[in-house]
């Protein structure tokens, strides 16, 4: 079974590393394919990235009900497979729609998380599932990392070579869930594929019916949309506000995925042990809401970068509020859970930088009546306080 934990978190690994591997070349690639400007190329650059978003979206649920009918190994071995091939496509993709048909089922193929975290759920204790999905937490963190330092490496070679790297992984990947992964969705907790269920309604409203869910998946959505104010402003807030340089930008991004990978690979463990999971969540929400308001004010930017451990610590909520959510969930239907997760945290890449970045244009642009560039971190107290106060209020069911 321990290499078949394994398994699951290169798994996890592998999706993040594959996103950020092409995005170093992203911007050249769009440009070599399409032609015009850089300025046109980041207009589909955003088309590219909704596309990926919004198919993890639509099929998170349709793969975590898959999972619960057909098992956790068919879907990510099918999955991995699929996304091999798909990252060879890009390889050589000669236009612009096809590099877009290659996001689509990339976004698909990506949607393995919900499969990941319901496979953890089969095989994890009650009071070992927030440290397993912290585990999960910290390989994505990790592979967040370590995918736009080795994608910016192999640009060297051309902006073809990073779609190639990911292929390799992805079949390796692959090759060794072949030899390891065991199938942990058995007889007794097999449940039909419907269509119905399958889509992201159907499976929020079957979810959300289970006692003291739907609080919760508010919780966790709030708590979504408003931290990923980070990656949604952070290059264009720490270019106007401290004049960072595209490097320092960088290693900032890196230093904040290497805490939250700390946090969610080690922190969650002794922290859900000793606080317990609604204790937990409560005190990563309030580092979050004091790094917000620090952070909307700030002009300091030595502090800004000694501020981000503090604001990984907030990392503990989301496989803390997946632990409390999953133990909830009868055994059939912890990929459904886990789906509709999948799909919240999707909506939230959509909606948040849309929003984000349009708050952050209203207060940073030349002239504006309020100059406030960070405009959009009170935007994401807001939520989060939104969300702290339905968490404690009623008070979730499972607690």
């Amino acid at each position: 079974m321990r290499l078949s934990f394994l398994f699951v978190l290169a798994t996890v690994m592998i999706d993040a590393m594959g996103i950020g591997l092409v995005l170093p070349i992203m911007p050249q690639l769009i440009v070599e394919v399409q032609g015009g400007t850089l300025a046109s190329a980041a207009i589909w650059g955003g088309i590219l990235s909704t596309a990926f978003a919004a198919m993890q979206f639509l099929f998170g649920p349709v793969l975590g009900n898959l999972s619960d009918a057909y098992g956790r190994r068919t879907v990510l071995l099918v999955s991995l497979f699929v996304m091999a091939l798909d990252y060879v496509v890009m390889a050589v993709a000669g236009s612009i729609w096809l590099l877009l048909a290659g996001r689509l089922v990339g976004g698909i193929t990506a949607a393995t998380h919900s499969t990941a975290a319901a496979f953890m759920a089969d095989v994890s204790k009650p009071h070992e599932k927030a440290a397993n999905f912290g585990l999960l937490g910290a390989a994505f963190g990790l592979g967040f990392v370590l995918g736009p330092l080795m994608g910016g490496l192999l640009a060297e070679f051309g902006t073809r070579a990073p779609f190639w790297a990911a292929a390799g992984l992805s079949a390796l990947g692959f090759l060794l869930g072949l030899l390891v992964m065991p199938e942990t969705v058995t007889d007794k907790t097999r449940r039909p594929f419907h269509w119905r269920r399958a889509n992201p309604a159907g499976a929020l409203r079957a979810i959300s019916a289970l006692p003291g869910i739907r609080p919760l998946l508010w919780v966790y959505f709030l708590y979504s949309v408003s931290i990923y104010v980070y990656p949604a402003i952070w290059s264009y807030f720490t270019i106007e506000r401290f004049g960072w340089s595209p490097q320092m930008v960088g290693l900032s991004l890196a230093v904040y995925g290497i805490g939250m990978a700390a946090v969610q690979g080690g922190l969650i463990r002794p922290a859900t042990r000793y606080l317990g999971e609604r204790v937990t969540i409560i005190w990563g929400m309030g580092f979050e809401i004091v790094s917000f308001v620090l952070l909307a004010f700030l002009t300091n930017g030595f502090i800004a970068l000694m501020l981000i451990p503090i604001t990984a610590l907030g990392a503990v909520v989301t496989p803390a509020l997946q632990a409390m959510m999953s133990r909830t969930t009868p055994d059939s239907q912890q990929g459904e859970l886990q789906g509709v997760l999948t799909a919240l945290h999707a909506l939230s890449m959509i909606i948040s930088p849309l929003v984000m970045t349009a708050v952050f244009a209203r207060f940073a642009e030349p002239g504006a009546s309020l100059y406030l560039p960070g405009a959009p971190f009170l935007l994401a107290l807001v939520l989060m306080c939104v969300g702290l106060v339905l968490f404690l209020r009623p008070k979730p069911a499972v607690a």
